[in-house]
């Protein structure tokens, strides 16, 4: 059995994972650390985990959580995992960092995104960028993860096949809009309140948003070529889910049904991205809760461009159902265990 800790576990992101992980048959919750609930039970904040067996909250100490828990989620928020996992990890403990240190490899970056200095260099270098379908060997090695944002997951996932040289790789724009939980739980500002978010659709961030150089690290990885993409995301007046658009000048794709078949190839074997057939598009409500995402694609031709849509949930396979199916991967198991339930429908 896995003991499993969080770190920020009455956010969004540590109620998800705990959510996840309560149905996950090989992990066992035996630390919650929450400034906030310290001395509390989490029912406290989320009644819906009333009558289930988990640990009273306590404000985070790194022995406890070496103690207490064979690897770590850190869900705090920025900032965190760069001061806690140098002693975990030297304790012999894996960490799945959740917010973004170590996620860019460019120092520099983070400082520009995040306005903050990155004190552990070393461990950015050494963290396996957590996209699960494109680098699983390199996860089950892994013993640091640093898990993608969910705009990022959601862009990523729906470009990786076209990194081939399948489309000119200066022409992609990608337009995605999110449901308000991405903002977090413990961050209240005007902006997040109900009567600003509903009825009202609104783009921001806009040629500025930090997950921007995430998706440009990974697709340049993947090509071998610097890529840079106009990313333009929204704020859209539901819970959860991602709705991404992506569009690029085709070279080399004569129809959709080539699309569609490049698609099914790359992702054959990864149980969680399905690429629907010629006609469908995703919605984000149909991945509502779980850890899948759906991809439809169609060439234009008139404009000779792909264009691919791409639904995830932002909880899930955008930051919790993620970070377990890393967690799956890095302990030997089956990237599927405990993540295999559908959508809340309706």
């Amino acid at each position: 059995m896995i003991r499993v800790g969080i770190i920020g576990a009455s956010g969004y992101a540590g109620a998800e994972l705990i959510r996840y992980l309560l149905a996950h048959p090989e992990a066992k919750i035996t630390y919650l650390a929450s400034d906030s609930l310290k001395g509390k039970p989490l029912s406290e904040a989320y009644p819906s985990f009333l009558g289930r067996d988990l640990p009273v909250c306590e404000k985070y100490d790194s022995h406890n959580a070496i103690d207490k828990a064979d690897i770590i989620f850190q869900a705090q928020g920025n900032g965190v995992g760069m001061r806690v996992a140098p002693h975990l990890l030297a304790k012999g403990r894996k960490v799945i960092d959740i917010p973004a240190d170590f996620r860019l490899k460019d120092p520099e970056q983070y400082t520009q995104f995040y306005g903050a200095v990155n004190t552990a260099p070393e461990l950015v270098a050494e963290a396996v960028y957590g996209v699960s379908e494109l680098h699983p060997e390199q996860i089950a090695s892994a013993r640091l993860i640093a898990n993608p944002g969910c705009y990022a997951t959601g862009a990523i996932l729906a470009l990786a096949p076209l990194m081939n040289g399948a489309v000119e790789l200066d022409s992609v724009i990608i337009d995605s809009k999110s449901g308000v939980s991405g903002a977090g739980r413990s961050k209240v500002d005007v902006p997040g309140l109900f009567c600003e978010v509903n009825e009202g659709l609104k783009a921001y961030g806009v040629a500025n948003h930090r997950h921007t150089p995430e998706i440009e690290q990974e697709l340049s990885s993947l090509t071998g070529q610097s890529v840079q993409v106009n990313f333009t995301p929204h704020l859209i007046p539901m819970n959860r889910g991602i709705l991404t658009t992506a569009y690029a000048n085709v070279r080399s794709l004569a129809s959709t049904a080539d699309l569609l078949a490049l698609y099914r190839e790359f992702y054959a074997g990864r149980p969680f991205v399905q690429v629907l057939d010629e006609g469908r598009q995703p919605n984000t409500k149909n991945v509502f809760g779980s850890n899948f995402c759906h991809i439809g694609g169609v060439i234009d031709p008139r404009t000779n461009r792909a264009i691919i849509t791409c639904a995830i949930d932002n909880m899930g396979k955008g930051a919790a159902g993620q970070a377990v199916q890393n967690m799956n991967l890095m302990c030997g198991l089956d990237e599927t265990v405990g993540l295999m339930n559908g959508a809340v429908y309706p």
